[in-house]
C-alpha cells in the first residue's frame, strides 16, 4: 500500500558528538542524536537526509547506533531511527575548471558502507574531510560517475541562490557547462526560488524538483520540505519516486513564499537596500553599483537564453507554507503547548482541526496558522541575506 510521507532531504551536523564542528556555521546544539529526535518526534518528518555523513566521527557513531541496536539498516537502503529513515548524506563543493564560480551538491546513498566507501573517496581529494561543504578537488562529471558507480544520487543544490550555486556562480546559462546532464537525479530549489520560478527554465523541466530545510538549526528542520508517495521511506522508495515509478511520486512541495528567502530580491552589497533593476543597478540609498543578485532577476535571465526542450510533465503542487516559527506573535511557550498537545510540527501545520486548535493557542494565533494553509498571508521581500517577513493581518497578493 502507497501512503504519504514527509521528507527533509538538506539538515547539517553543527558539531560532532565529541564537540568538534562539522558544519562550522551550524548550531552546536546539532548532534546527531538531538537531529533525529527532533526529526522524529517533534517535527514529523519520516525520510530525512543528513548531509554531512562522510565525516569520520559521524560514521562512527552511525556505526556504534547500528551495533548497538538503537538503528537499523533497512534492506532498501535507509537507516532506521525510531520514526524516522535517514538517508546517509554528503554536501560537497565543486570548482573544477568549467566553473565560473564554486558550486555545492548533494549526494545520497543506500548504505553506511557506501558512504564510507565514498567518504576514503573523497578524503584523497579534499582537504579536510572532517568538515561540511568542502571543496573537492576533482572534476564534477568524475564526482557524478563516482556517485553512480556506489550507487548513490546526485542533486545539485539550492541551484539559485546568488553564493555557491548552479545558477548564482557556477554557469553563464545551461548546468550542462558543468554536469552530465543525465547523471542527475534531482534539483533542489532553494529558500528563494518555488516551482513556478524554477519551471522558467527550460532545461530543468525534466527533473524533479525538492525543497528541503537547509537546517543549521534544530528548529530550522522541516523550514521546507516535501510530501512523498512511497510504499515505506527508504532510499529505494525515494528514488523511485524521483523516478514516478509504480505509483511513486513527490505529490507536493512545501516552502516559504520565495518572497520570504534570503536572496529573493537584488540588494546593494554596502548597505542592504533592495535594487529595481528595471530601474538602474546603481542603489539610490548609497551610490554603490556592487550588488548581490536577487534569485528573481537570475531566473528572469536565465528564462530568455535557457536551452529549448520539449519535457513540459505536470508538476507536483509548490504549497507556500510558513513554518510555525514565523507565524506572527507565536512565542516558545505557545509554541510548546501546542506541540505538547497534537505531537508534531507536521500535524499542526496540516491536520488539526480550528477547533482544536484552539484549545491550545489564542484566537489570533490560530487565524494566522490557518491563514497559512491557505496561502494567504502577504509577506515582506527578503535579500542581500535577510530573511523576509509575515505581515500579520492582510491577505497575499
Amino acid at each position: 500500500m502507497l501512503n504519504t510521507y514527509y521528507a527533509d532531504l538538506h539538515v547539517h551536523i553543527g558539531r560532532s558528538r565529541s564537540g568538534k564542528p562539522v558544519k562550522i556555521t551550524g548550531a552546536k546544539s546539532l548532534i546527531l542524536s538531538a537531529i533525529l529526535d527532533m526529526a522524529s518526534a517533534v517535527k514529523g518528518i519520516d525520510l530525512l537526509g543528513i548531509i554531512d555523513c562522510h565525516v569520520p566521527e559521524v560514521i562512527q557513531e552511525l556505526e556504534e547506533m547500528l551495533e548497538s541496536g538503537v538503528m537499523a539498516e533497512h534492506e532498501e537502503g535507509g537507516l532506521w531511527y525510531e520514526k524516522v529513515c535517514l538517508l546517509p548524506g554528503s554536501e560537497i563543493e565543486i570548482y573544477d575548471g568549467n566553473c565560473k564560480g564554486p558550486i555545492h551538491v548533494l549526494v545520497f546513498f543506500p548504505t553506511l558502507e557506501k558512504m564510507k566507501q565514498f567518504s576514503f573517496y573523497m578524503a584523497g581529494r579534499m582537504k579536510n574531510i572532517t568538515l561540511s561543504s568542502q571543496r573537492i578537488y576533482e572534476s564534477a562529471h568524475n564526482l557524478q560517475r563516482k556517485t553512480k558507480e556506489l550507487g548513490g544520487l546526485f542533486i545539485p543544490a539550492h541551484v539559485f541562490t546568488p553564493h555557491k550555486s548552479l545558477y548564482g556562480k557556477g554557469v553563464n546559462a545551461s548546468l550542462s557547462e558543468v554536469f552530465l546532464p543525465d547523471l542527475i537525479d534531482a534539483i533542489e530549489l532553494g529558500l528563494s526560488s518555488d516551482t513556478s520560478m524554477a519551471f522558467a527554465v527550460e532545461e530543468l523541466r525534466s527533473y524533479p524538483f525538492l525543497s528541503n530545510s537547509d537546517a543549521h538549526s534544530l528548529e530550522k528542520i522541516g523550514r521546507e520540505y516535501q510530501t512523498i508517495r512511497m510504499e515505506k521511506p527508504t532510499f529505494l522508495e525515494f528514488k523511485q519516486a524521483l523516478k514516478e515509478e509504480q505509483g511513486r511520486r513527490i505529490t507536493a512541495n512545501y516552502g516559504l513564499n520565495p518572497r520570504l528567502g534570503k536572496y529573493y530580491e537584488t540588494t546593494c552589497a554596502k548597505c542592504s537596500e533592495i535594487i529595481d533593476e528595471e530601474k538602474g543597478t546603481v542603489c539610490k540609498q548609497c551610490g554603490s553599483s556592487s550588488k548581490i543578485r536577487g534569485v528573481k532577476n537570475r531566473i528572469n535571465e536565465l528564462g530568455k537564453c535557457a536551452l529549448q526542450q520539449s519535457d513540459h510533465k505536470e508538476r507536483p503542487p509548490y504549497i507556500h507554507q510558513v513554518p510555525l516559527e514565523f507565524i506572527p506573535a507565536l512565542g516558545p511557550k505557545t509554541l510548546q503547548k501546542l506541540r505538547d498537545h497534537f505531537g508534531t510540527d507536521m500535524a499542526i501545520l496540516h491536520e488539526v482541526e480550528e477547533k482544536d486548535l484552539m484549545e491550545a493557542a489564542p484566537q489570533t494565533i490560530v487565524h494566522h496558522i490557518l491563514r497559512a494553509r491557505e496561502g494567504k498571508l502577504s509577506f515582506q521581500s527578503g535579500g542581500g541575506g535577510k530573511y523576509g517577513k509575515v505581515a500579520s493581518g492582510k491577505s497575499s497578493r
